[in-house]
């Protein structure tokens, strides 16, 4: 009878002392902690201070800074025979980017070894005048005309040579080599095999470093009284929407763009890591102070709505994050604005909050 006691019993304790060690087990998977991966692609910002701003959309194309490209000319006629480059190349200074033949080259061949027979004949005659000079046969005068041709032709020789240099002659293949002038990215082309090349042709292709750009800015009439020179501007492009460029209107043009009807202003920015290419398009959005109270402000890209709500991402600390409904009292497209609700200095997740705030959720 003790067996038949005991044994249920002990399965109880069994079944029980089990099923305590896996609620423990799920309690702790519960809590979803920031793990270093994560943590690496997220973004974390204060709330601060801020007085009450309103945004100006405008609308802008990213193109090369013009003070800093270099536009190739060829200086002599003739067919391209070949082109070793593309739209977009990085090259550097004195590659050979492209073979034109052209019969200036033949010209001035000809030139050189003209004057290299010319010379060759101008020295036996100068040894032939001094031999006659110690002799006493030719004058002093005759010496100094034999040395004097000689110059001349010795001269004329080192200019032919000077001008193959220059034009980067290649006496093995009769072309001239087209090399890169200066190092950096091929912005423009307008070159191609079998193309004729003459005194007019538009510039072969155009260099920049791309290490900064322009971004030419659309101004209507109706913004002329928010938009000046020196400005701040935060500047967004299609191909990295969650991204942020700073810069700062450096000019505006004096008058309308006939074309376009709006007046021009130029913003140079630096192109780190050259992700900003010219002919992209970009969006510039300018904060303009309202002044009045400052509030308590987070950046408008923080906010989740979730479930017909606002929300935010409070971070106190990895495993300790709070998903918090807001009422911003005013919106613009970089800041939201409260009253009451959320503080100065907590720290917001700004970035890839949402993959958060789905694993809270969960």
């Amino acid at each position: 009878m003790k067996k038949l006691i005991l044994l249920p019993i002990l399965g109880l304790m069994l079944v029980y002392g089990c099923g305590k060690k896996e609620e423990i087990k799920d309690t702790k998977e519960d809590k979803f902690c920031i793990d270093k991966d994560l943590k690496e692609k997220i973004t974390i910002e204060p709330v601060q201070k801020r007085s009450v701003s309103e945004s100006i959309n405008l609308t802008g194309n990213i193109t090369y800074n013009a003070d800093h490209v270099v536009q190739f000319n060829s200086l002599v006629e003739g067919i391209i025979t070949k082109t070793t480059f593309s739209l977009g190349d990085y090259v550097k200074k004195g590659q050979i980017l492209a073979e034109i033949k052209s019969t200036e080259l033949n010209s001035m061949q000809s030139e050189s070894k003209s004057f290299q027979s010319q010379i060759a004949v101008a020295q036996r005659n100068l040894q032939a005048t001094k031999s006659m000079f110690e002799d006493g046969i030719a004058s002093q005068k005759d010496l100094m005309q034999a040395q004097s041709e000689l110059d001349v032709l010795k001269s004329s020789l080192e200019n032919v040579k000077a001008n193959l240099a220059m034009f980067s002659a290649s006496s093995e293949r009769s072309v001239f080599l087209i090399k890169a002038p200066t190092e950096g990215y091929i912005v423009a082309k307008n070159i191609s095999p079998g193309m004729q090349i003459t005194d007019g042709s538009e510039p072969l292709f155009t260099i920049s470093d791309l290490k900064e750009i322009w971004v030419l800015v659309n101004v209507y009439t109706s913004n002329l009284k928010n938009v000046s020179e020196n400005m701040l501007v935060d500047v967004t492009t299609p191909a990295y929407p969650d991204e942020i460029f700073k810069g700062k209107i450096k000019m505006m043009a004096k008058v309308f763009d006939a074309d376009e009807h709006v007046l021009k202003a130029r913003i140079v920015m630096e192109n780190k890591n050259l992700k900003l290419k010219p002919g992209m398009t970009a969006d510039i959005i300018i904060d303009k102070s309202k002044g009045g109270e400052m509030l308590a402000a987070v950046p408008a890209k923080a906010v989740i709505f979730d479930n017909n709500r606002d929300h935010i991402l409070i971070y106190k600390n990895d495993c300790t994050i709070e998903t918090r409904e807001v009422n911003p009292i005013i919106k613009n497209n970089n800041w939201i604005y409260f009253d009451k609700g959320v503080n100065e200095g907590e720290m917001v997740i700004t970035k890839n909050q949402l993959l958060i705030h789905e694993r809270l959720k969960n």
